[in-house]
């Protein structure tokens, strides 16, 4: 993750490469006839060959138009070659053919995150936790954005008036919290194993 001038997020919510996105590619599996089509996109975003895994997530998409594993994997490369509208169109639009599924809601609220608008993360978030109250990720980036809300609730009371005294040790134990440290790891650049989660029939 890397902090941006005046803005204080954690490494769980930004990031600059298919790492916390790809992170859950594996839960979208639709089937194992097509795990080396994914194993190759996979391993091509992992390898920052962001044109290449488009070009094959495309050719894929072509002849299998609503797997959504593909479709997760194509938002990330999406996401990862600078196409941001692209990738939240991609996100949003699984959201509405899956609505199941939390990942594409988690990366849609990176995507946000990144971009300063923290309400329309929040929302998107929620909607993740909500179709899946077990999802770690989404849990602990929705803390993460309660918390830069917090922050900067508690900034805007400052700037209108508001007691120093009180608010001053808050935005400092906040910021201290939501700033990077050295001891935050850096994501892995590829999925981690997983259980499979099938979409609902269509």
């Amino acid at each position: 993750m890397r902090r941006t001038e005046s803005t204080y997020m954690p490494a769980r919510i930004l990031f600059s490469t298919a790492a916390r996105m790809a992170v859950v590619a594996v839960m979208l599996t639709a089937g194992s006839a097509y795990a080396d089509d994914y194993s190759d996109v996979t391993q091509l975003l992992k390898s920052g060959k962001t044109q290449q895994a488009l070009q094959k997530a495309d050719t894929y998409l072509a002849k299998n138009a609503r797997d959504p594993q593909m479709r997760f994997l194509r938002g990330i490369a999406l996401t990862n070659d600078g196409k941001t509208e692209d990738a939240i169109t991609a996100f949003r639009l699984l959201t509405e053919d899956y609505p199941e599924l939390p990942e594409p809601y988690n990366n849609l609220a990176v995507i946000y995150a990144r971009q300063g608008d923290l309400d329309r993360a929040r929302s998107a978030l929620e909607a993740a936790v909500r179709n899946n109250p077990n999802y770690a990720v989404a849990h602990e980036n929705l803390g993460d954005i309660y918390a830069r809300l917090a922050y900067q609730s508690y900034a805007q009371s400052l700037a209108k008036g508001g007691r120093p005294a009180a608010l001053n040790p808050k935005l400092k134990q906040l910021k201290d919290m939501l700033q990077p440290t050295a001891s935050v790891a850096a994501p892995a650049a590829g999925p981690a194993a997983a259980q499979p989660v099938q979409p609902a029939q269509r």
